[in-house]
């Protein structure tokens, strides 16, 4: 039907079409709005570590600096600091007074548990199930079936200790790390 100066009284297709761009564009915005949160907690964190490491806490949160962590703990010290993803790990001094090369993942492979150094034993023991690891980790004693995982522990230019993940052969067992 058309009306007398020749118009059609159903709108344009040009007016349908932006009133459905409209409508998909708040609606995919109002989603997208929710979705960010959700999916951004699921992104971790990085450190900002010039080598892609994580910088490595000590019990208050701030970052280690390694001249002032080896003037305060002695040789063969194993001392416990926030490591990759958070994770403890203990960073270990040399007998000679430096920091070794790598740092140990404090969290026993049987059920999760932080395994302490006990510096009478000379080993890390689980309080839970009684694993027993070597000082660089390795399993002596089950029900643990794998040793502690290991970490690369550098120091960057400003002095701080570096953590990375450690994908080499594990020099302790001579295999592929189990946690890579």
């Amino acid at each position: 039907m058309t009306q007398a100066s020749g118009m059609s009284d159903t709108p344009s297709l040009g007016r349908r079409q932006f009133m459905n761009l409209l409508t998909l564009g708040a609606a995919s915005g109002a989603v997208g709005g929710m979705l960010y949160p959700v999916i951004s907690y699921f992104v971790p964190p990085s450190s900002g570590a010039a080598g892609g490491g994580t910088l490595a806490k000590d019990s208050l949160g701030k970052d280690v600096v390694a001249s002032e962590f080896l003037a305060s703990h002695g040789p063969e010290a194993r001392v416990l600091t926030q490591g990759l993803k958070g994770d403890p790990t203990y960073l270990v001094v040399t007998e000679d007074g430096n920091l070794e090369k790598y740092g140990i993942n404090s969290v026993c492979t049987h059920l999760g548990c932080v395994v302490p150094w006990n510096a009478s034993e000379n080993k890390f023991m689980c309080p839970c199930h009684g694993s027993q690891y070597d000082a660089t980790g390795k399993v002596v004693r089950g029900p643990a079936p794998l040793s502690l995982a290991l970490a690369h522990a550098d120091i960057t230019e400003d002095d701080k200790v570096s953590l990375t993940d450690w994908t080499e052969t594990d020099f302790r067992t001579g295999e592929s790390p189990w946690w890579a």
